[in-house]
């Protein structure tokens, strides 16, 4: 963590020289005092709690049940096939005490008031709120991070979260802190998310009659002087209806049974969930589009997104990366036959329980989710057709080393339909837009939370599981009416039903290596595939044998920090 520090440091001193040819002089240095008196510099510091947010684009299932990597150094292919371990992980997340440190370095310019954001006082009082709050926001979601990815049970046997920092430290300063208890770092987080909820607005751009209080209750307030401060301008800062939404995340993630396994943090899961999803209708309110929510521009830009990054121009990256050889990509993602078999049939029935289903015409009458998510063999994608099976060319299983799907399925979620990727090399290019959180996860949590609490029909401010899920199968053209949905009667049915929507809805979007580790479940299902050779279709049952130690539900702390600071207990078996 020091070497974090240092590097704080460093970035600060560069920004500092203002155009030395040799070097440079005192006056042109700008240290963390003088940047208490330039607002623009000390907005700087807390723009860098923006940085290391986590968004769709992980493709960690490669690590998971749900796909294969095709390259074969990629790192979470490493770590499906037993790299895993305290000095290799990919999936770390100690490197976002950084962000933890720049905001607390932030903060600390707030506590001293030496920065002048406006000569008008309400004005100047009402930005140092909204940023204070969005500080320690940042804060509370960067330890979330870190608590994901290294939170677990100890070499002492104890369930153990993570060193929780609310100050910035001097390089020479201690950084040798023991990790708190799980739900000590949960509380932690917990309290700065409800202090940022008491500083932040719900939403920017809100109108005169719904600003909120701890703004309209400011003597003298003025809503002009509060539009500077808080108008839509700045949509995509953190705002009080997502820190809820975070908050919402966090008491899931607790409630689980590899953690907590806690009925008051399922209900503070649900609690806010609703309180959000009451805002906008409750399930009425479930995005048309929002299972397709990369697919066009207006996608990009509909109320799935709950939070995300500002729209980047077009580009072809991850196209490329994934596309089909055929099309001219990598075809670097496959999605295993396990993740295939997770799609029900049409009228909402497992496949495993269809007498309709047929392993000779495996993808008729299926979920059409299916064919939005997954290249399928006689798929028409990214300006051809895809045969995965006989008579493929180079999109047949195992053409081209590294470039051809190994498991006989390409990846088609997140990737825009109308890019092209010429012979030439030319391409024709569509944007694409990070996104932190979707309305869709929200939804899934409360149907989560509120079964967990007392089954299917248990109504949280109004929705109950059976109505989320409902809503989400009928987006997603299953047949109406779901019978197999009417069907389902208990807390541990439904409790199966939940996790699978939630498999196929955030597939690709980096919830799955979390999910099977926070509820417990195997990590060692072997990767299959499916191949057609030109009469039968064929299942390949072992196409990567996972190799994960017993332990590796609760991911290691960095070896490096456990031979730099005495204190840190790593977790069990690393």
């Amino acid at each position: 963590m020091k070497t974090l520090i240092k590097n704080i440091l460093i970035v600060l001193v560069f920004a500092g020289i203002i155009g030395c040819e040799l070097e440079p002089i005192d006056e042109n240095l700008v240290t963390f005092d003088d940047i208490s008196n330039f607002p623009d510099k000390a907005e700087g510091i807390l723009l860098n709690g923006y940085t290391g947010l986590v968004n769709q684009y992980s493709f960690s299932e490669a690590a998971t049940d749900d796909a294969v990597n095709n390259v074969l150094n990629n790192n979470y292919k490493r770590i499906a096939l037993g790299e895993l371990n305290a000095q290799f992980n990919p999936a770390a997340r100690w490197g976002n005490y950084e962000e933890v440190f720049w905001v607390n370095q932030f903060l600390d310019i707030i506590e001293k008031g030496q920065t002048q954001w406006s000569r008008d006082t309400l004005t100047n009082t009402m930005f140092e709120m909204r940023m204070k709050g969005e500080a320690l926001a940042l804060r509370a979601l960067h330890h979330y991070y870190i608590l994901q990815a290294h939170a677990g049970v100890g070499q002492s046997g104890q369930l153990l979260g993570i060193p929780y920092f609310t100050e910035f430290i001097e390089p020479d300063g201690n950084f040798n802190v023991p990790r708190l208890s799980f739900e000590a770092s949960v509380q932690a987080i917990m309290a700065d998310f409800d202090a940022a909820l008491e500083l932040l607005p719900t939403d920017y751009g809100l109108s005169a009659a719904n600003v909120d209080p701890w703004y309209s209750n400011l003597e003298d307030f003025d809503y002009d002087k509060y539009g500077i401060v808080n108008d839509n301008y700045f949509d995509l800062r953190i705002s009080g209806r997502i820190v809820k939404a975070l908050k919402a995340r966090l008491a899931l993630f607790a409630a689980s049974p590899s953690f907590l396994d806690s009925q008051g943090y399922y209900e503070l899961a649900a609690d806010n969930a609703a309180q959000i999803l009451n805002t906008i209708g409750g399930v009425a309110g479930l995005d048309p589009t929002g299972n397709e929510f990369y697919a066009t521009d207006a996608n990009i830009q509909s109320r799935e997104s709950l939070w995300r990054a500002s729209i980047g121009g077009n580009s072809t990256t991850y196209e490329r990366r994934m596309f089909p050889p055929s099309v001219n990509g990598n075809g670097e993602i496959n999605p295993t036959q396990n993740f295939v078999d997770a799609f029900p049939m049409l009228d909402g029935t497992p496949i495993s329980e269809s007498n309709t289903y047929d392993p000779q015409n495996p993808y008729a009458n299926r979920d059409p989710r299916l064919q939005k998510y997954v290249v399928v063999n006689g798929t028409e994608f990214g300006g051809g057709i895809i045969n995965t099976g006989f008579g493929g060319g180079n999109d047949r299983l195992d053409s081209i080393q590294g470039q051809s799907t190994t498991t006989g399925y390409y990846l088609k979620k997140l990737l825009h339909p109308e890019v092209r990727i010429n012979n030439d090399g030319t391409a024709q290019g569509k944007r694409h837009a990070s996104v932190y959180f979707r309305y869709t996860e929200l939804f899934l949590i409360l149907a989560e939370a509120a079964n967990e609490i007392a089954g299917p029909d248990h109504q949280v401010d109004g929705i109950s599981a059976r109505d989320v899920i409902a809503a989400i199968r009928n987006r997603a053209g299953i047949t109406q009416p779901d019978n197999y949905l009417a069907s389902i009667t208990t807390k541990e049915a439904m409790r199966e039903l939940i996790r699978n929507e939630r498999r196929i809805e955030l597939s690709f979007e980096g919830h799955r290596f979390w999910d099977i580790r926070r509820w417990g479940l195997p990590l060692n299902d072997t990767a299959k595939g499916y191949f057609f050779d030109g009469n039968n279709y064929i299942e390949l049952p072992s196409v990567e044998i996972r190799n994960y130690q017993s332990f590796a539900t609760y991911m290691p702390i960095p070896n490096s920090e456990i031979l730099k600071f005495s204190e840190i207990e790593q977790n069990n078996g690393w």
